[in-house]
């Protein structure tokens, strides 16, 4: 029997509306496998081209992935990755891990970060301006990392430093030893204590959908950060490319 849905929406939006109610509700829970395109046909009365439509739409929205050869399944909710005023703490850096890592390890996960690239750049406008150097010649040293829990992708991060700080210095290497590149750029006298993030949502690039394995409709979550120090002075802009679908944004901040 077809349940009562909107008779108002396209065909085929409908079912997927009622699927999607399915699994929310958790008549159809993780793990399960949605009837076959034929038979999701007969039971709304159906084409089956509409039944493909509805079913791409609940994959659009991340809630069923199809295994090759074997059908659709319902896909098993998501953690999501939380970053946010704590981390760039000391009291996290006291542990010796990340924040990815830390985050990764309270979820049971395996964090891995590969380093892509190191290379002296030309910087994007919007990171030249925060940076303060020159958008015009190569200024900066561009460090990207992809970052993985238990194989997965999650985000794409871009650091950005001024190239006449780190030439010469472990900040061109892929390990930059303890504390990382802001231990590195303490000895060189920027301690970190403000930050400036400015968080925004857009559809990924065609390249970040493909690093970060994303399904289609699946929006990022980005972070473009600036670190400043005791004088004010940017010394490092990072851009955080999210996962929108596995990613959330936790903040605590004092009321001045």
């Amino acid at each position: 029997m077809t349940p009562a849905v909107p008779p108002t929406q396209p065909p085929s939006r409908r079912i997927a509306e009622d699927l999607r109610r399915q699994i929310e509700s958790g008549e159809l829970r993780s793990g399960d496998k949605l009837p076959s395109e034929r038979a999701l046909a007969e039971r709304y009365g159906a084409a089956r081209n509409t039944a493909r439509e509805a079913v791409r739409l609940l994959a659009e929205q991340g809630l069923v992935t199809a295994k090759h050869g074997s059908g659709v399944f319902v896909r098993e909710p998501q953690r999501l990755f939380r970053f946010g005023s704590d981390r760039y703490s000391m009291k996290n850096r006291e542990t010796g891990l990340t924040p990815f890592r830390l985050e990764a390890q309270r979820q049971g996960k395996v964090a891995r970060i590969d380093v892509v690239s190191i290379e002296r750049e030309q910087p994007p406008r919007d990171v030249a301006e925060r940076l303060q150097v020159p958008a015009d010649e190569a200024s900066v040293v561009h460090r990207e990392n992809h970052y993985f829990a238990d194989d997965e992708p999650v985000q794409i991060v871009s650091t950005f430093l001024r190239w006449d700080e780190a030439q010469g210095t472990r900040l061109m290497q892929p390990k930059t030893g303890k504390d990382g590149i802001y231990g590195r750029l303490e000895e060189l006298g920027h301690v970190m204590t403000r930050v400036r993030d400015e968080i925004s949502t857009r559809m990924p690039t065609p390249e970040e959908a493909a690093v970060l394995d994303l399904l289609p409709g699946v929006p990022v979550l980005e972070v473009l950060h600036t670190s400043l120090d005791r004088e004010g002075v940017p010394f490092e802009v990072s851009r955080y490319v999210h996962r929108g679908d596995q990613t959330g944004l936790l903040y605590e901040l004092p009321v001045e």
